[in-house]
């Protein structure tokens, strides 16, 4: 095969119609996202695009990637062998960003934009570097648009918020703090304590009104149900909460 041949065989199968096939691939994985989104799930609407995308671009390496190296009839050598060895080995790295601590999934978008990378350098390293290209700018339509329309959706609130708490010790606070959740009907499914059966002990607050000093404990709460994400400015008017940070759910 000349040189000439094999430039204009490593330029095939990046034209309209691929393109499309990544788009169509994006949006169909992007809905399915959005359910998995709006029902509060783990691997949500960035997710679902970035693996849907990732693996009809690696599909399209498999089929028009390795034209340069091929003779009609008679295959000089087989490097899909090599690619999909790629494919397997970036899962397990995928797999060690996974954390699942106290019922909560954090790192799957991180481990799919891995996996993202791995398909990119395939073909960028098969010479389809147009469809390298295209994938990274809907790698940023993916993590910056879609960041910004999900809080936008409907019944997104049906969610899941992990709550870091602090309050006065003695008060009962802990109780009107669940029942505070409860009459919102929000679900508490995880109560993290500092020693597995007490509160963490954070120190004494000088109270500005009694001059006495109040012991503060620490918990952390985490939540699901209907508007929850709202939670932290609910609770923060129970009597006795010193003050509530969000933990953000990061599946980044």
């Amino acid at each position: 095969m000349t040189a000439q041949a094999v430039v204009l065989v490593a330029g095939q199968g990046q034209g309209w119609r691929q393109i499309g096939e990544l788009l169509v691939a994006c949006g169909l994985s992007s809905v399915i996202g959005l359910e998995r989104e709006i029902r509060g799930k783990s691997a949500g609407l960035r997710t679902q695009a970035i693996v849907g995308t990732s693996a009809a671009l690696i599909m399209l390496v498999s089929k028009y990637g390795f034209a340069d190296v091929l003779v009609a009839k008679q295959v000089v050598l087989d490097p899909s062998r090599v690619a999909a060895q790629i494919v397997s080995g970036i899962g397990f790295l995928g797999a060690g960003l996974i954390i699942t601590r106290q019922g909560t999934v954090r790192g799957l978008t991180t481990a799919a934009a891995v996996w993202e990378t791995a398909a990119i350098g395939m073909a960028a390293g098969a010479g389809m570097l147009v469809l390298a290209v295209v994938v990274t700018g809907l790698h940023f339509v993916i993590v910056t648009g879609f960041t910004l329309l999900t809080p936008h959706l409907p019944g997104v609130n049906c969610g899941t918020v992990h709550l870091h708490v602090t309050y006065e010790d003695g008060r009962g606070v802990l109780r009107h703090l669940l029942e505070a959740c409860t009459s919102r009907r929000w679900a508490v499914t995880n109560l993290a304590v500092g020693n597995g059966a007490q509160p963490e002990v954070l120190g004494d607050l000088l109270d500005g009104v009694t001059g006495e000093r109040q012991r503060q404990v620490s918990i952390t709460l985490t939540l699901t149900g209907g508007d929850v994400i709202n939670a932290a400015a609910v609770l923060v008017t129970v009597d006795g909460v010193s003050h509530i940070n969000r933990i953000q759910d990061d599946r980044e």
